[in-house]
């Protein structure tokens, strides 16, 4: 990858990232994917000065002070948003921290991360959702909390909502816990109305799902693992759609994984409620057939489908009943990952696959539609577009070229990834954003 900074001419040839700031930045032959912009599908050069796009032309001239980036078949979309992504700070550094976390999302091509309360203590108060906001400050990729919905995420009181809306918390869900309390949701969704709060309710029925550990059906009974039935899933989707037809308000279901899913979402749509739902990568691209090799990488929650499934969830995408795409970013230690299968942590890391995955499967409107435009609109964030006078929000990336996502491709604290071994297509090259150009190769 060759990229130019005034008559200095850089080569990166390993995995390190160039983080570079000049007054202008000049991106030359760079393939536009932005069906809001009327350069969609156009490929053209892209002034920005300032942090905003100057402008836009078939071909803009270099000048000695700008930073000027051409990369093989280079393609620019807004800024992709990941709903669902873990650090681990406060508590479980050894997991990610805020800062490396960050950086990996830069380099994977996100400009916006909306971190999960799972951390230790939970974000469950102002002055925690203010800890993240701080810890981030200056790095590129901007983090937006997704604060706990009840206090410790126990599901018993309902957390300081408001107060951690007026800090900064863009939604409010206790990452990857059911509310079993039909009552305290019936009472979030309510009282979340007063401040235009989104509630997020993880899709499980604990009671249905026992000690499941993986998806029922022939590859558990074959293996002797512990199923999960997709009804666990789909009753507690079914149970929230009731009481969101009962209360009213914004409700998102994080990472729905089964065909039944996307049917009852579907139809709680055309009724009219206020119904969002996003997916894993890991549950469009992988399967339950993963399980044969027992690595405990591939044990997540929910758990990796069928084939009938992945298939229902990218039609879901296409007809746009599912809204969102997320990685589900989980870093796990090694110390609760590399042991047996039924006492792993759930849990893959994604940032750095997302797109390779992704570009797999979907075309790219889709993916851009469903990394960027969609999330940013129901999380709250501000949506921007290709032209000349906005802020430079973008990401880079290419969409040719395979290969297989190996070990030295995580750039994460922990590596305990689904796709090492997997076949992925295009990757992504970097960021543009808060006035500042992180490349990687």
């Amino acid at each position: 990858m060759v990229f130019s900074v005034g008559y200095c001419i850089f080569v990166i040839r390993n995995l390190n990232s160039k983080i570079l700031q000049s007054m202008s930045t000049l991106i030359k032959s760079a393939t536009i994917i932005d069906t809001s912009s009327p350069y969609h599908n156009k490929q053209k050069d892209i002034l920005i000065t300032e942090g905003k796009i100057e402008k836009i032309a078939d071909s803009i001239p270099k000048k000695d002070n700008y930073t000027v980036v051409k990369l093989d078949n280079l393609h620019v979309s807004c800024g992709w948003f990941d709903t669902s992504v873990s650090f681990g700070e406060p508590g479980f550094e050894e997991r990610e921290t805020i800062k490396n976390g960050l950086n990996v999302a830069a380099k994977s091509g996100f400009t916006n991360v909306a971190v999960n309360a799972n951390t230790n203590p939970v974000i469950d108060n102002k002055s925690a959702v203010e800890f993240l906001i701080n810890k981030a400050n200056g790095f590129a990729t901007s983090l937006h909390p997704i604060a706990s919905l009840t206090q410790q995420s126990e599901g018993v009181d309902i957390a300081e909502l408001f107060d951690m809306k007026q800090s900064g918390a863009i939604a409010f869900g206790d990452y990857k816990k059911p509310v079993s309390n039909d009552n305290l949701l019936k009472i979030a969704l309510l009282y979340a109305q007063n401040f235009d709060g989104l509630v997020l309710s993880f899709p499980k029925n604990n009671a249905i799902s026992g000690e499941g550990i993986v998806n029922e059906g022939i590859n558990s009974t074959k293996l002797g693992l512990k199923g999960a039935p997709a009804l666990a899933e789909e009753l507690q989707i079914a149970r929230d759609l009731f009481l969101l037809e009962y209360t009213g308000g914004r409700l998102h279901i994080p990472t729905v994984s089964t065909e039944k899913s996307v049917k009852l979402i579907k139809e709680a749509k055309k009724k009219g409620l206020n119904v969002t739902c996003s997916v894993a990568i890991h549950n469009l691209y992988l399967t339950d057939d993963e399980l044969h090799g027992f690595d405990s990488n591939v044990k997540v929650n929910p758990p990796l489908r069928t084939q009938k499934d992945s298939k229902a969830l990218i039609k879901g995408l296409n007809e746009g009943t599912i809204d969102v795409i997320t990685s589900d970013h989980n870093p796990i230690d090694i110390e609760h990952k590399k042991v047996e299968f039924s006492v792993a942590k759930n849990g893959t890391i994604g940032l750095e696959s997302a797109f390779g995955a992704l570009n797999t499967l979907l075309d790219l409107n889709t993916i851009t539609k469903c990394l960027s435009e969609n999330p940013k609109k129901i999380f709250g964030l501000q949506t921007s577009s290709i032209e000349k006078g906005e802020t430079a929000n973008l990401s880079f990336f290419t969409t040719e070229g395979t290969s297989k996502f190996s070990k030295e491709n995580i750039l994460s604290t922990s590596k305990n990834s689904a796709f090492l071994g997997k076949i992925l297509k295009g990757k992504a090259y970097g960021i543009f954003a808060n006035n500042q150009l992180i490349l990687n190769n």
